[in-house]
C-alpha cells in the first residue's frame, strides 16, 4: 500500500462512462475525509465522460447507515452502480470493529441482493493521519478508484446483458 498511488488509472482502459447513471452515498461522520473521498469520486466521474445531472449524492449521518441509504438508493433511482463512502477511525473501544464488520457485511449482502454494483469506498484507518494520506494525501484518493471501479462494474453489468 505504501507504493500505491490510488488515484492513479490509465484512462486508455476506461469504459465510457458518458450514458451510465452514478450515486454516491457519503458518510457526514469525519467530514475532512469523506467530503475528500466524494470530491476525488466526483471529479474521477467528470474526467471520464459522466455528466453532472447523472451523479447523485446522498447523505447519511454515519458509516453504518450507509448500508441504509445505499439500499434506499437502489430502490429508488435508476443507477448504473453507487459508491458507498465513508471513514471509520480506530478509537479505545470495539466500536470500530463492529462497525467496520457491519458495515463490510452490509455492502457485501446489497451486491449479492440486487443487480447494480455498490462500490466499497470506506477508509477503515488506525488515525487520522492514515485517513488523510488515502482521502488525497500521499497514496492519493480511494475515491478516484472506487469511481473507476463503478465505471468498470458498470460496464460489465451493461455488457453482460
Amino acid at each position: 500500500m505504501a507504493t500505491t498511488d490510488l488515484s492513479y488509472y490509465d484512462k486508455a482502459t476506461i469504459p465510457n462512462a458518458k450514458n451510465f447513471r452514478f450515486g454516491i452515498v457519503v458518510s457526514e461522520w469525519n467530514p475532512n475525509i469523506t467530503d475528500n473521498l466524494f470530491k476525488g469520486a466526483f471529479e474521477a466521474f467528470l474526467e471520464n465522460g459522466v455528466l453532472e445531472k447523472n451523479i447523485i449524492k446522498w447523505d447519511v449521518p454515519g458509516s453504518f447507515e450507509l448500508i441504509f441509504g445505499c439500499k434506499q438508493m437502489l430502490e429508488t433511482q435508476k443507477v448504473d452502480a453507487i459508491i458507498a463512502i465513508g471513514s471509520v477511525i480506530q478509537g479505545e473501544t470495539k466500536h470500530f470493529d463492529f462497525v467496520c464488520d457491519g458495515v463490510t457485511q452490509g455492502i457485501k449482502d446489497l451486491n449479492i441482493q440486487y443487480k447494480v454494483p455498490v462500490i466499497y469506498c470506506v477508509l477503515t484507518d488506525n488515525n487520522m493521519e492514515q485517513s488523510i494520506a488515502r482521502s488525497g494525501g500521499k497514496h492519493g484518493n480511494k475515491g478516484v478508484e472506487c469511481a473507476i471501479a463503478a465505471i468498470k462494474m458498470a460496464d460489465l453489468v451493461k455488457s453482460s446483458l
